[in-house]
C-alpha cells in the first residue's frame, strides 16, 4: 500500500505492539484502582471471578491458574473464607482433599467490583470522547477482541 504525499508512514507491528500494551497496562491499573474501597485485593478479585466462571477448586488448582505458591493460595483463600465470600466442601472425588466455591455474599462483592470497574470507564468515555470518538474505540475494540482470540 502506497503512502499519500506527506501522510505519515503506517506504524510498525513493534511500535503498535508497545504501545498497546503500554495503554493496556495502564487502563488494567486504573480499572483495578476504581474499586480499592473494597477489601479485596487484585488476587482475591481474581480468585472469586476464577471461582465465580469456572466453578469449585482445590487450592492447588487456584494456586496454579494463579500462578502463586499453594501457601500463598492458601492465605488467600483463607482471608475470603474469613469473609464469607468462599466456602469449603470435601472435594467429591477425593475426600482428603477439599474445593472452594464462591458464596452468594461472593457473588455480590464480585458484582460490585465489576460495575464500579464498568461505572469509572463508562463515565471516562462519556466525558473524555465525543460521538465519533467513541465510534472509533468501538472499532479499536472490536480488532483487540480480534488479536486475543475471543
Amino acid at each position: 500500500m502506497t503512502q499519500a504525499s506527506g501522510a505519515a508512514p503506517d506504524p510498525s507491528a513493534g511500535e503498535v505492539a508497545n504501545q498497546l500494551a503500554s495503554v493496556v497496562g495502564r487502563l488494567l491499573r486504573r480499572l483495578r484502582s476504581t474499586s480499592s474501597e473494597s477489601l479485596l485485593t487484585p488476587t482475591q478479585r481474581s480468585v472469586l471471578a476464577r471461582l465465580d466462571d469456572g466453578g469449585a477448586a482445590t487450592t492447588a488448582d487456584l494456586a496454579r491458574a494463579e500462578f502463586v505458591r499453594p501457601q500463598s493460595m492458601r492465605l488467600t483463600l483463607g482471608s475470603l473464607e474469613a469473609q464469607g465470600l468462599v466456602e469449603r466442601a470435601p472435594d467429591p472425588a477425593d475426600g482428603r482433599k477439599s474445593v472452594m466455591s464462591i458464596t452468594d455474599a461472593g457473588r455480590a462483592t464480585l458484582a460490585e467490583v465489576r460495575a464500579a470497574k464498568r461505572n469509572w470507564l463508562a463515565e471516562a468515555v462519556a466525558a473524555e470522547l465525543d460521538g465519533h470518538e467513541r465510534r472509533t474505540v468501538a472499532e479499536a475494540v472490536a480488532l483487540i477482541e480480534r488479536l486475543v482470540g475471543s
